[in-house]
């Protein structure tokens, strides 16, 4: 006796990658996440640890098919649909991230550490203070890219960063029993580098503004020879 045939199910389509998630990720891409993560962070949709660990994220990440995850799960109301890939780009898009340069670690401990002067500051600085104090001055820093992430972390302690008036700074962070300011600037030229600091203060300080009367002359030039 023959056994009635089933019908079979038809296979289910593996999901494919589209292609623009092969995409290198611009620095365009990155600030544009970054953004949406801090307007969740002021919503009370992330927590302090979340949030800086999906920063932690959107720099490390190469491509745009790395990006989205970090806000698939995040309302992004008046800004459009989440796909980072899009209509706004980075004069200098593609491979300026990738020069295999670490992040520079700035540590204080019961002690004080110091970064000014005349020196060449990476895409990425993590300043962590306990009962200790940083400085960053960038004030005559010569910019590799044309943006810098500052995470500082200060835990009873003292973090300072110092930028020239005509750059552009943003950032995002909490204060527990302590204070964390960003004075915000939107620089006039549109190629100028972006210092975003994100971070927390637990009983401690972390603070970012101009300093006045410092300024980075001819940053057209600066840019173009630092991004090749």
């Amino acid at each position: 006796m023959d056994l009635e045939k089933q019908p079979q199910k038809p296979a289910v389509p593996a999901e494919t990658a589209r292609p623009d998630q092969a995409m290198r990720a611009s620095d365009a891409d990155r600030d544009r996440i970054a953004d949406i993560l801090r307007d969740a962070l002021a919503e009370g949709r992330l927590d302090a640890e979340e949030h800086s660990e999906r920063i932690e994220a959107v720099y490390r990440a190469k491509t745009v098919g790395e990006l989205e995850p970090l806000v698939r799960d995040l309302p992004v109301a008046g800004r459009g649909p989440a796909a980072p890939y899009g209509a706004a780009t980075a004069a200098h898009d593609g491979g300026a991230d990738d020069d295999g340069v670490p992040a520079e670690n700035l540590v204080a401990v019961f002690s004080s550490s110091t970064r000014k002067g005349r020196w060449s500051v990476g895409r990425r600085t993590n300043a962590f203070s306990v009962f200790g104090s940083i400085e960053i001055d960038l004030t005559e820093a010569l910019f590799r890219q044309r943006l810098t992430v500052i995470n500082a972390t200060s835990i009873f302690g003292n973090v300072e960063v110092r930028v020239p008036e005509n750059v552009t700074l943003r950032g995002s962070g909490t204060g527990i029993l302590g204070n964390f300011e960003v004075v915000t600037l939107e620089a006039a030229d549109p190629e100028a580098p972006v210092v975003v600091v994100n971070g927390y203060a637990v009983l401690g300080n972390v603070e970012a503004k101009p300093k006045r009367g410092r300024l980075i002359a001819d940053l057209h030039a600066r840019l173009r020879k630092h991004l090749g």
